[in-house]
């Protein structure tokens, strides 16, 4: 397993390591609720410098709450609200280096400042976004943009 606290070496490797383990953990498994709460865990023990690090599942028409590790979270978020009802709408991953300057942001956890949000999707359709949130502002870059889409598409796999 990845140290939480130092990435050492290459960290686009160590993303694709990731994603590696990801698949073998979730190798031969068919329910989502398990397959999303391992990839969350997997993604908090690689991570550091994160606060939240879970799903947003669509249903009936907005994002609810999925498998997650971190602090209690908004339950419904709205398609097109926020970061990560933005990146369901547009089907395209937010980086946002500083959430106060997001419009509509939603303050689900006040010690949040930076965010990535990665839409997934099943069959061609809106499955939930891949929400991970940094008490740090600035935390995520297009290494790690690249590295969490790599994960987010090895997922998509096992759903």
């Amino acid at each position: 397993m990845f140290e939480k606290t130092t990435y050492a070496g290459d960290l686009a490797a160590q993303y694709t390591l990731l994603s590696k383990q990801l698949a073998a953990l979730l190798e031969g498994e068919t329910d989502h609720m398990a397959i999303l709460s391992n990839a969350s865990a997997l993604l908090n023990q690689f991570l550091n410098d994160v606060n939240w690090c879970g799903f947003y599942l669509y249903k009936n028409d907005e994002l609810l709450l999925g498998p997650f590790q971190g602090l209690p979270a908004c339950v419904h978020i709205p398609i097109g609200r926020g970061v990560c009802g933005t990146a369901a709408k547009t089907m395209e991953t937010q980086l946002v280096k500083d959430v106060h300057a997001f419009p509509g942001h939603i303050a689900c956890d006040a010690a949040t400042n930076s965010e990535i949000v990665v839409p997934l999707s099943k069959d061609g359709a809106l499955f939930g976004v891949l929400d991970i949130d940094s008490p740090s502002t600035g935390r995520f870059d297009e290494t790690d943009r690249d590295g969490i889409e790599l994960f987010a598409r090895t997922l998509e796999k096992y759903l």
